[in-house]
C-alpha cells in the first residue's frame, strides 16, 4: 500500500473489476495505454491475469488507485525489455485530470521506486503526442532519454529519472510554491 496527501493505492480486490473495466475502457484513458483501446473481454481477462499471474506470482506491483474511497486509477512499477530497468506506468479516469493527482501519483511512484525498491533510476514510456504526461513527467525530474519506433508509425518517448533528478526536481518545486505562497500574500519566508 502507498499513500499520499489525497491518494490511497492498494491492492486491486475481485470487487474492483467493474471499475478496472470502466477505466481501461474509456477510450481517452486507453489510447495512452500499451497498444490502445482493447474489447472489454480482453480488459477483463487482463485483470484476471492481475491475480492469477502478477499477484500469485509475485512478479510486480500493481495497485489501484483511490481519491476520497473512489477508483480513479491505476498505477504498475515493473521491469521492461523496453526501459531495461523499471517503468511506471499509470492512468487517471478524466474526473481525476487537471487537480495535480497525476504529479502526485508519479511522484509516489518514484519514490517507491527509489525508496523501497532501491533503484537508481526509474523509467516512463510515454506517447509522444501525450503531451499532458510528458509534462507531468518532466516537471518531476524525467528527462527524455531516446526515441522509440513503434510497428505503427507511431513514435515512443524513453524517459529516465535519477535519484539526483528526481531530487532536483522536488527542490525546484518547493522553491516554486514557497514563491507562490508569497506572491499570494499568504507568508512572508521566515528569515530565521
Amino acid at each position: 500500500m502507498l499513500r499520499t496527501d489525497r491518494l490511497l493505492l492498494t491492492p486491486y480486490t475481485p470487487a474492483d473489476e467493474e471499475e478496472f473495466v470502466a477505466l481501461f475502457q474509456d477510450v481517452s484513458v486507453s489510447r495512452w495505454m500499451g497498444d490502445g483501446p482493447s474489447t472489454e473481454a480482453e480488459d477483463r481477462a487482463l485483470f484476471g491475469r492481475i491475480f492469477t499471474r502478477v499477484y500469485a506470482g509475485h512478479r510486480f506491483e500493481v495497485w489501484a488507485v483511490r481519491a476520497g474511497g473512489e477508483l480513479v486509477g491505476h498505477a504498475e512499477i515493473k521491469p521492461t525489455e523496453a526501459s531495461g530497468g523499471y517503468e511506471i506506468i499509470y492512468a487517471l479516469a478524466p474526473g481525476a485530470w487537471g487537480r495535480g493527482l497525476g504529479t502526485e501519483l508519479a511522484l509516489a511512484l518514484v519514490g517507491h521506486g527509489f525508496g523501497t525498491l532501491g533503484l537508481p533510476e526509474v523509467h516512463a514510456t510515454v506517447a509522444a503526442e501525450n503531451a499532458a504526461s510528458l509534462a507531468v513527467l518532466g516537471r518531476i525530474g524525467f528527462g527524455h532519454v531516446r526515441d522509440i519506433q513503434e510497428d505503427d508509425g507511431s513514435t515512443t518517448r524513453l524517459l529516465t529519472c535519477t535519484r539526483a533528478s528526481g531530487a532536483d526536481a522536488r527542490a525546484a518545486r518547493a522553491r516554486a510554491a514557497r514563491a507562490a505562497q508569497v506572491s499570494r500574500g499568504a507568508g512572508k519566508p521566515s528569515r530565521g
